[in-house]
């Protein structure tokens, strides 16, 4: 079955500008951080995608900043309507993601668009692309904010698309972190034993919906999770240095290969969480080999701080969904899951039919022992007669209906990661975390007697009456 997708980043910002969620900018911008301000400011209104037309020092490139910070441009990206909401988007994407992974197609480099310029050797120059001084205080220029490394496993043919930032050393160096939980320090830790140069390709200005698939915690093949999301194989092309395969309709590409056992200064960054806490300290080193490119290449743009930027939003509803599977595989009657975007995707919101004393901690137990566990250290768990997606409800029933004692269980030693703000120095080098759960649930033994009555519009007023005051609102004189 085909959806509606887009092929490359440039239908896609067409799809975006037609539909109200994309500003031209032809003012010049300068690279050296009035970008980066730019971009920071759409993601804290939620205003519509920036797309600068003129830069100064790089006359032939544009940029596209925020691509899918808001889940308008999620719906557009998906081919929906940009006032879907949330929950009939989740539907979508778990209707296009379940059945039989979709393998790519190869095809040849003269139809591919990422090829239309190649630089190999010295000619391949970090110093040519466009690379923003993103925050006040970064360590350097971050070339890679929105984009994917792929990387393939020394033994087996399992191939990773992951987003792992990548800033700027010198001409021919990139360096950034590489979390040895990831799928890619996995993969480089095999490497490292043999001391074997380990491929690498970046790609900048993939299509959406391949940026989605490598941010997504994705069971199978990224690229083969991408094809699901589109309905059809994404387009591949071999690279020019390995024996790698890129998005054919991508707009830069960077070859090289990761040296193991070799570490280079790297950071700080502003961080997903909202806070700078990566110290400067040594990283992953990507060395380049070649670069190939579109003639009037396009660079991508994620300005990642306080909510929401796409690593928040894309994190939580992909996490959230891959949640809602483990929980729904195992038998646990969960009505719905929801990660907060606002929480810096760290904390959970879980609907369940609490029918046995406990699901809450079973729930807890079950998300933070999963491969998602280092990503997030809050789980709330709520009945089904509260909205998940409605923050007034949830906090509502934290408030209310979480027992300050009996009903918050804290996990000690629980996996993290280095980026957590509230972490202490030992806890960022070890990446330990502690976890907690808020069972958020009346106990079922409780005589229905006990149960507090919700009272509320939809709870406490017989339906003729919440039609009749619903039929009569704007004769009232409110607003819809």
């Amino acid at each position: 079955m085909s959806f509606r997708y887009y092929k490359d980043n440039r239908e896609y910002i067409e799809a975006l500008r037609k539909s109200g969620d994309l500003v031209d900018i032809h003012e010049e911008v300068h690279w050296d951080l009035e970008l980066g301000a730019i971009i920071r400011r759409v993601c804290e209104k939620k205003a519509p995608a920036a797309f600068f037309h003129k830069i100064t020092d790089y006359p032939n490139f544009r940029a596209f900043g925020a691509p899918i910070a808001t889940y308008r441009r999620l719906a557009v990206a998906l081919g929906l309507e940009p006032e879907t909401p949330i929950p009939k988007i989740a539907e979508e994407y778990t209707r296009r993601t379940k059945g039989q992974p979709i393998k790519p197609k190869i095809i040849d480099k003269k139809d591919a668009p990422c090829k239309e310029v190649i630089l190999l050797g010295e000619d391949a120059d970090l110093f040519d692309l466009l690379a923003p001084m993103v925050h006040d205080g970064d360590g350097g220029r971050y070339i890679g904010t929105w984009h994917f490394v792929v990387a393939k496993d020394l033994d087996t043919d399992f191939v990773n698309w992951g987003m792992y930032r990548q800033m700027v050393y010198d001409e021919k160096t990139m360096v950034g972190p590489i979390l040895p939980f990831s799928d890619m320090g996995k993969m480089l830790t095999k490497y490292a034993a043999k001391n074997l140069l380990m491929p690498f390709a970046t790609v900048i200005g993939p299509d959406p919906l391949s940026a989605i698939a490598s941010s997504a915690p994705s069971p199978i093949d990224e690229v083969d999770f991408a094809g699901m999301l589109m309905g059809e194989p994404v387009e591949l092309v071999k690279c020019e240095t390995s024996d790698l395969y890129v998005p054919a309709h991508a707009e830069i590409i960077i070859e090289g290969v990761i040296i193991p056992n070799v570490l280079l200064d790297e950071a700080p960054f502003g961080e997903y969480t909202g806070y700078r806490t990566s110290p400067r300290d040594k990283r992953g080193v990507y060395r380049v080999r070649a670069i190939t490119m579109r003639k009037d290449p396009i660079m991508t743009v994620s300005n990642m701080g306080t909510p929401t930027d796409e690593g928040q939003l894309l994190r939580s509803f992909t996490l959230g969904l891959e949640m809602e599977r483990l929980l729904r595989d195992q038998g646990i009657p969960i009505t719905g899951v929801y990660m907060w975007p606002e929480s810096t995707h760290h904390l959970v919101v879980v609907g369940v039919k609490p029918i046995y004393a406990n699901i809450a901690t079973q729930i807890g137990q079950l998300v933070f022992g999963s491969k998602l566990g280092p990503w997030f250290h809050m789980v709330v768990v709520v009945d089904e007669g509260t909205d998940i997606y409605n923050k007034d409800e949830v906090i509502h029933a934290l408030c209310t209906k979480c027992h300050p004692k009996r009903g918050i269980r804290i996990e000690e030693h629980g996996v993290g990661t280095p980026l957590n703000p509230f972490a202490s120095p030992e806890e960022r080098l070890y990446g330990r975390a502690p976890k907690v759960i808020f069972d958020c649930l009346f106990p079922p033994e409780w005589p229905k007697s006990m149960v507090p009555i919700k009272v509320s519009f939809e709870n406490v007023y017989p339906k003729e009456i919440q039609e009749k005051v619903l039929a009569n609102w704007k004769k009232y004189g409110f607003p819809d």
